[in-house]
């Protein structure tokens, strides 16, 4: 498709155009940059009605730098900048949006229905922390099973090392992970190993260092709204609008991404119509050729399902939301986490089944967190529009030591809840790391400038003061470069001992989820999960001709005696039979239970169990 940035600086066959927003200034200047910040020549844009400027100048070409001078004063890098090369407070770089895609031009993405996720942060992924050298791990991930991944913001940020959420040029793929040539690589290896790329997108805040959108023009931001970062975006005006609904576009073709996770949606403030949220899809799937699949993830605490209603229903026409109730039950229930906004939460067999069943726990009864009604009905929408996790960047990453779940409970039970995700009909998500129960953490780490860095280290220690344990530096300092390198995966550890057979587990559940046809296209109607003991859980997909059901049997923690036929959840016709297909507890597993033994324990009318463990049986005929 032959699409072009409208904002920022785009050669063509004569030199370079050039447009930016700035509706509070009354003079801008392009200024060609050449080495230690000299100016080599400056260049008039022109302003019309709506506060932009643009202009072109001759024989400019790709590479070189260049910033603008508002007013003849304040000398500011592009707004809609491509390439930061020495920065976020430097001079911008002229990129050619050109490149020559070898698996990408043929590619058409994936549904949604099939999507397993792997959330990666460039930056701690491998050694290098670049988008080339996680190319190197792509067949690693087409062996694990995985499909998608999804990548934590590269929008450039200050510093060389940051999260992606303190992000300040959007359109500018980080020096740090090696700038636009190095994404677009990875974008184009990935779909040649059949991985669809997420790309994790912020709109609903800048970072606080090198934002400079106000010099530009006070009216991106509106006092009349707040978020947890300061006053929100004005999402009523229309070029901020155009900017963000641009930076959706420019993701989508000029990266050939397939898919944008949207950072925050609770906290992206707007009140005319359509909403920004549903603006965004239904632009970026206009812009599409037919058969393209594209998939929208919002990110939301609210439990909305506005955010999946179709836009002509007056919904934002979202594919799918991250449901983090799944995730806090899993927890509590098997970490036993009950502080802040886990108090909401028991664990119980019960109410992690009741999850299950209905997508996310909270459908409008009082959270006793807020003490507000939280949540709505969701249950018209089938389970991939949800997805699921049992750790994820923010989960561990705002946890005071960045400890992750296999650190805080048994393998046997990070088995468990490893299988009972993986084998739920809902779209799971997995943190880099989590397939082999990495031991290193994944903590709070940024680069900021010395005044701003104190804050943040003084206020990440103050958050984590109210905990027994976590006083002063035992919280690890964000600012140190230490804390960075200790976030990074030890590739060494899929092969030792524990870790191996954890990702072995890995690989046999996505290989059971790719080919299980209830797993493959999973819908509510034929979906249910119940409590079957104090301490256990069931659910079973129901095949239409009922010879491929698939049932789940979670025992949580404590002993299990699970009689065969006394619940629906596990009836059979006669002549029918549970075949076992998987235990966690097998020993190429790390356990002590063999498979036979499990369907020995089917034929005998009951499955018993005295630790954490997932089973998974398929109903077949009997051969008796």
């Amino acid at each position: 498709m032959n699409w072009q940035l409208p904002i920022g600086a785009t050669p063509d066959a004569t030199g370079v155009n050039f447009r930016v927003w700035a509706s509070d200034v009354q003079k801008v200047d392009v200024v060609i940059m050449g080495v230690e910040r000299r100016e080599l020549a400056s260049y008039p844009l022109t302003r019309n009605e709506e506060g932009y400027f643009s202009g072109h100048v001759d024989d400019l070409t790709a590479g070189a730098k260049y910033m603008y001078r508002l007013d003849g004063e304040k000398l500011r890098g592009d707004p809609a900048s491509r390439y930061q090369p020495e920065g976020v407070h430097g001079p911008s770089q002229v990129v050619d949006p050109a490149f020559r895609w070898q698996n990408s031009a043929n590619w058409k993405g994936l549904p949604l229905n099939e999507t397993i996720i792997y959330e990666v942060h460039i930056g701690t992924a491998t050694p290098q922390g670049t988008f080339e050298a996680f190319i190197e791990k792509l067949p690693y991930l087409q062996e694990l099973g995985v499909n998608t991944i999804e990548i934590m913001p590269v929008g450039d940020f200050p510093g060389d090392r940051n999260w992606g959420y303190d992000g300040v040029c959007l359109f500018a793929p980080a020096r740090a992970y090696g700038g636009p040539e190095g994404l677009k690589r990875l974008v184009d290896a990935a779909h040649g190993y059949g991985l669809a790329v997420v790309q994790d997108v912020v709109y609903n805040h800048l970072g606080p260092d090198g934002n400079y959108l106000r010099d530009f023009s006070r009216h991106y931001f509106t006092h009349d709204k707040k978020t947890p970062w300061g006053d929100a975006l004005d999402y009523a005006n229309r070029a901020v609008r155009d900017f963000f609904i641009n930076n959706a576009l420019y993701w989508t073709h000029e990266y050939q991404v397939d898919g944008l996770r949207l950072d925050a949606t609770h906290a992206i403030l707007d009140d005319t119509k359509p909403h920004i949220l549903a603006e965004i899809p239904n632009r970026v799937h206009a812009s599409l050729a037919a058969g393209r699949y594209f998939n929208f993830f919002a990110e939301d605490e609210r439990n909305n399902d506005w955010l999946l209603q179709p836009a002509a229903e007056g919904g934002a026409g979202l594919d799918a939301v991250w449901a983090d109730d799944f995730h806090h039950e899993v927890r509590s229930a098997l970490a036993g986490d009950n502080e802040g906004y886990y108090a909401d939460f028991t664990g119980s067999a019960g109410d992690l089944a009741e999850t299950l069943a209905k997508g996310w726990f909270y459908t409008g009864q009082p959270s006793r967190f807020s003490g507000k009604p939280r949540g709505s009905d969701a249950s018209r929408f089938d389970p991939p529009h949800f997805v699921y996790c049992i750790q994820n960047h923010d989960q561990i990453g705002n946890r005071a030591i960045g400890d992750r779940l296999n650190d805080t409970i048994g393998l046997d039970a990070y088995r468990a809840a490893s299988a009972l995700l993986l084998l739920s009909p809902y779209t799971p998500l997995l943190f880099q790391g989590q397939e082999y129960a990495a031991s290193t953490p994944f903590l709070f780490f940024t680069d900021f400038n010395e005044d701003l860095g104190k804050l943040v280290t003084k206020g990440r220690r103050e958050e984590f003061s109210y905990l027994s344990g976590f006083s002063g530096d035992t919280v690890p300092d964000p600012q140190a470069g230490s804390t960075f390198e200790k976030s990074k995966l030890d590739w060494a550890e899929p092969e030792k001992p524990g870790h191996r057979e954890t990702l072995a587990l890995y690989r046999d559940l996505l290989k059971l989820r790719s080919t299980l046809p209830p797993l493959r296209e999973p819908r509510r109607a034929n979906f249910r999960a119940v409590q079957i003991e104090e301490d256990a859980l069931a659910f079973r997909f129901y095949s239409p001709d009922g010879q491929a059901d698939l049932l789940v049997v979670v025992n949580l923690r404590g002993g299990l005696d699970f009689r065969l036929g006394e619940q629906e959840i596990n009836q059979l016709p006669a002549g029918w039979g549970w075949q076992a297909l998987l235990t966690t507890d097998d020993p190429a597993y790390g356990g002590d239970q063999l498979l036979g033994d499990v369907q020995a324990m089917v034929e005998a009318g009951h499955i018993q169990a005295s630790s954490p463990v997932t089973y998974a049986f398929q109903s077949q005929k009997s051969s008796l």
